[in-house]
């Protein structure tokens, strides 16, 4: 894994974002004007997507144009008309006879508990990303999707703490390469994979130490507060290998052991975690080996959103909480 390289070292993916920091919501957009094939997975009890099912195999579409991550709730779903009005600007979409209809599948997170519940990404903040997508480095921390990102929330957003917006990305050699933006909104803690640190978490009453959410759940206290259901990791997944639609819904699933891997405890009932994996058709590549790093890649990018984060919201961020802020 490396530091320097984001999603956008996929040639092709060009990602932008739209960002309130008032109200402490925003939108992520992944462009991919050529077409892309694309599978999805979706895994926790509350999830909140929009045109997923066209995504399953048996169905007829089989690229997409973009991919929307947004805060704001099923309110943010929205912002996909953004992305599609300005894409049908640029005439990219499905040719349908009449018109060209842009693909573009979408997922939110919920966010609306840390700034302005009435601030929310609409079609305007859907257009503004994609006016903003480039290949440059993805910026990460407290943009886009991430704004109002939060994890650990155990006993709810007061004790969790901020999170945000990552990407990563994996030189596999030969030209093929692997990587990941997500937005980190979890139930569970954000931990170091390879030490098992919490880095993001429920933190304990009047102290600016964890409580460790998997171990206090075995508690009463724990267990008394386990209905609290404003979460999801929310992420896209892209490769310049040369897949079918039905391996892109591999990658997708495989992709969501670096959820697992990073998130602790992960895919619970008040979590609606949901990768999109994108393959732009470059390189010839084995399926089982994009898989396995395309997880490698979600793990990276979601300890680096954490990393990146600042304070806000009156929550403390990985850098306060190591002492750094």
């Amino acid at each position: 894994m490396t530091d320097q390289l984001t999603l956008t070292a996929i040639a092709g993916l060009h990602v932008g974002h739209a960002t309130d920091d008032e109200g402490l919501t925003g939108c992520t957009v992944v462009i991919c004007e050529d077409g892309a094939v694309c599978g999805v997975d979706q895994r926790g009890g509350a999830p909140g997507t929009r045109e997923t099912d066209l995504l399953r195999p048996l169905h007829m579409v089989q690229e997409v144009h973009a991919i929307l991550l947004a805060g704001g709730s099923a309110y943010g779903l929205a912002a996909a008309d953004g992305v599609m009005g300005y894409l049908e600007a640029q005439d990219v979409g499905f040719e349908t006879g009449p018109a060209r209809v842009p693909i573009v599948p979408a997922a939110i997170l919920f966010d609306l508990d840390l700034g302005d519940p009435q601030a929310r990404p609409d079609a305007a903040m859907g257009g503004a990303a994609c006016q903003a997508a480039d290949e440059a480095p993805v910026a990460q921390g407290n943009v886009g999707a991430g704004t109002g990102a939060t994890a650990g929330k155990l006993f709810g957003t007061g004790r969790a703490t901020k999170s945000g917006l990552g990407s990563a990305a994996i030189d596999l050699g030969g030209g093929l390469r692997v990587g990941a933006v997500v937005a980190a909104n979890s139930f569970g803690d954000v931990v170091d994979p390879t030490s098992g640190e919490i880095l993001a978490g429920t933190r304990k009453l009047h102290l600016n130490a964890f409580a460790d959410t998997l171990e206090t759940m075995r508690g009463m206290l724990g267990k008394a507060a386990l209905r609290f259901g404003s979460n999801t990791v929310i992420g896209v997944v892209g490769t310049n290998a040369r897949l079918t639609k039905e391996e892109a819904n591999k990658v997708a699933q495989m992709a969501q052991d670096g959820v697992a891997r990073a998130v602790r405890p992960a895919h619970t009932m008040v979590d609606g975690d949901t990768l999109f994996a994108l393959a732009t058709g470059e390189k010839r590549a084995d399926v089982n080996l994009v898989g396995a790093y395309a997880a490698e890649a979600v793990a990276a990018a979601i300890v680096a959103g954490v990393k990146a984060a600042k304070a806000c919201g009156g929550l403390p961020c990985w850098r306060d909480l190591r002492g750094e802020g």
